[in-house]
């Protein structure tokens, strides 16, 4: 603030003692006003003096004046000056060679460019972990319930898990149409410190809570006790582990040698530890899978769904594929829907048996339903709740076949005949549920990822499936899950990028007049991209939709550092030739130099601004910092390249083309 201020704020002429009546009643009152409120018996929130101290402190800095140091004086420009004045003089001196140079740092950048992955969004740590493993359709509930408390044992012995939440089936409600064979364990995690809290008494304790808010940040009334529980500790290998420990002391509070555990690695080792023959795993996070399903049915970062009118077809070709996936690297997991796995065991009637007891077809099936399916016969009522009372046999009767062949039918005479001489039993393939898609019946493959990204996977699992696998006529494939989201988002960035560009393109002009001063600016942008591009490569980042958002806002700070140079050099420009100072090229160079280089400051604070507000996000480690620093990297790195270049091309480029202007009014 100090360095932008130029007005008076208050009146020069008045008594120095009026100034400061001015300035104490400006700066007190806010804080008076508070604590008069709080007095009077007004409810305040506990955070209101620390948010009126905070007025009084920017009321003090903008209402008390500043000392202004001219550029001359000012240590900070006169370093920045004593760095760029050789370097602007080189430039100019070599133009031509600048502009090549920059053309192939430019040209460079497409190598870390192809190293990109490209996925939707990045994987956003929630906090919790969403276990969905599936299995084999035709899974007995006995079998199910057994293997969902086997593996619910099995996660909570590990001592980042808090409690785990599991559930197979479905639940009685239409939105929630899942089989037997899928299961969901929500695993709740442990913070990864914990520490007992220990409550110190203050003399301001019983105060109210607005007013011994400010003292608590001196003076806390609760410390951390003993240490409860804390995450697994992991070795990581430095370049200077091997050194002695005083001289790698040092370094080591920079690059950690040992770190927490991260929710991925922990995922790996639940992996590992949960190993079942039938049973294909998947881990994610409970809100994404919940907004993937209701979008795509699509728990996995990758799905197939291939569509069809034959089911016996759908799951052949299903099966062949998911063999396929398999052996592609990356794939942690591959699992197909078994569309017609699902067991049945019809009851066929014969007819001319059941006449010679005087038996319809309906008595029969009437004790098929009853005994064996079961029927409610009537309901309880408990207050504002009703449940139905179902009638049917004990499992032991019911759980084999054997038994319900003899399962008594009564006939009109009283006698009991067994069911076994009255219907034939057989069991058969059949569909366990039947889903469609744009009027098409259709088979899904899950495929979950490890140490990939999901472009380049599917790039990758076209080639070998068209490869390896042949889709007969009449069948179709269509790859889903987050791919579906990315070509979505694709064909919107498709729009939104050039004209987000051409948005750019008619401020600057409407600001310059000029197509080529515009022109100048817009040229400028690439250089922006080099930043952001390899500072994504040396952080391990993939090209996502937050990635994209993080470029289109940087195409509009690197325009704007562009703007801040070339009104500077206009400003001299126009101001020498206003004077008759501007006959020669060296004219023309001492003007480029003069605002180039004594306008340095501004122009470095145009940026460190912005950067200084960005730096805190890409150390952030809580929920949601993994989405903010993909849109944080592109600014960053592209503020710093765009800034180094933009302070030497743009005073190169606009040389050139003022030399060339002066060469056609001669």
């Amino acid at each position: 603030m100090t360095f932008f201020i130029r007005e008076q704020p208050v009146d020069p002429q008045l008594p120095k003692a009026q100034k400061r009546r001015i300035w104490l009643i400006s700066i007190l009152t806010p804080p008076l006003l508070v604590i008069l409120g709080g007095i009077g018996g007004v409810d305040l929130p506990d955070w209101s003096l620390a948010a009126a101290l905070a007025v009084s402190v920017i009321i003090f800095l903008s209402l008390v004046p500043q000392k202004i140091m001219p550029e001359a004086k000012n240590p900070i420009s006169r370093f920045f000056i004593k760095i760029y004045l050789p370097l602007i003089r080189l430039v100019l001196q070599w133009r031509k060679t600048t502009v090549l140079l920059a053309l192939i740092v430019v040209t460079l950048t497409a190598w870390p460019l192809s190293k990109l992955g490209s996925e939707f969004m990045p994987p956003l740590n929630e906090g919790d972990l969403l276990y969905m493993p599936t299995t084999l359709p035709g899974i007995s509930i006995t079998k199910a319930k057994e293997l969902l408390q086997q593996t619910d044992k099995i996660i909570q012995r590990f001592p980042e898990v808090h409690h785990t939440f599991g559930k197979i089936g479905r639940a009685e409600t239409p939105t929630d149409p899942a089989p037997l064979s899928m299961i969901e364990t929500t695993i709740m995690l442990r913070p990864e410190v914990e520490y007992e809290t220990i409550r110190v008494e203050r003399f301001f304790s019983g105060w109210p809570g607005w007013l011994k808010e400010p003292l608590t940040w001196i003076w806390p009334e609760e410390k951390k006790g003993k240490l409860i529980h804390e995450w697994r500790r992991k070795k990581t290998e430095r370049w200077f582990s091997g050194w002695p420990d005083w001289l790698k002391a040092p370094l080591a509070w920079i690059w950690p040698e040992d770190r927490y555990i991260t929710i991925t690695e922990l995922a790996e080792d639940l992996d590992r530890a949960i190993q079942f023959p039938g049973l294909t795993n998947a881990w994610t996070m409970p809100i994404k899978t919940r907004i993937d399903m209701l979008s795509t049915g699509i728990k996995t970062p990758v799905g197939i769904k291939l569509m069809g009118p034959d089911l016996k077809v759908l799951t052949d070709l299903g099966a062949r594929i998911e063999a396929v996936v398999r052996s592609i690297p990356g794939t942690l997991s591959a699992f197909s829907e078994r569309v017609t796995g699902g067991n049945y065991l019809d009851f066929k009637i014969r007819r001319d048996h059941i006449a010679r007891y005087g038996l319809t077809v309906g008595d029969v099936q009437d004790v098929i339903m009853t005994a064996i399916g079961g029927m409610n016969v009537t309901y309880t009522v408990e207050g504002l709740e009703r449940y139905p009372v179902n009638l049917r046999y004990n499992r032991e009767l019911r759980d084999d076949i054997e038994r319900l062949k003899r399962v008594l039918v009564p006939t009109p005479t009283g006698a009991q005949v067994p069911l076994v001489q009255l219907a034939d039993f057989s069991i058969h393939k059949g569909p366990a549920g039947i889903k469609s898609e744009n009027s098409r019946r259709t088979a899904w493959i899950y495929v979950d990822l490890r140490g990939v990204d999901v472009g380049t996977y599917v790039k990758r699992a076209k080639e070998v499936v068209s490869r390896e696998v042949k889709i007969p006529p009449g069948y179709s494939m269509v790859w889903s899950g987050q791919y579906e989201y990315m070509e979505r988002a694709r064909q919107t960035l498709n729009i939104i990028i050039p004209a987000t560009l051409g948005v750019i393109f008619i401020l600057l002009y409407i600001h310059f007049h000029s197509v080529i001063e515009a022109g100048i600016v817009m040229a400028s942008l690439p250089f922006a991209l080099v930043g952001g591009i390899w500072l994504l490569y040396l952080l391990g980042y993939n090209l996502s939709v937050a990635v994209m958002v993080g470029f289109i806002a940087l195409a509009g700070l690197a325009a704007e550092t562009g703007v801040v140079m070339l009104v500077y050099l206009d400003e001299v420009f126009k101001r020498r030739k206003r004077q008759g100072q501007m006959t020669s090229p060296d004219d023309l160079n001492k003007a480029i130099i003069e605002g180039a280089v004594d306008r340095v400051r501004p122009k470095i604070m145009t940026v460190a601004t912005t950067l200084i507000g960005l730096l805190p996000v890409m150390y952030g480690t809580e929920t949601g910092s993994q989405v903010m620093k993909r849109i944080a990297a592109p600014m960053v790195g592209g503020l710093i390249s765009s800034t180094v270049l933009t302070l030497v091309i743009i005073p190169v480029v606009y040389d050139i083309w003022k030399r060339w202007e002066m060469k056609g009014e001669k």
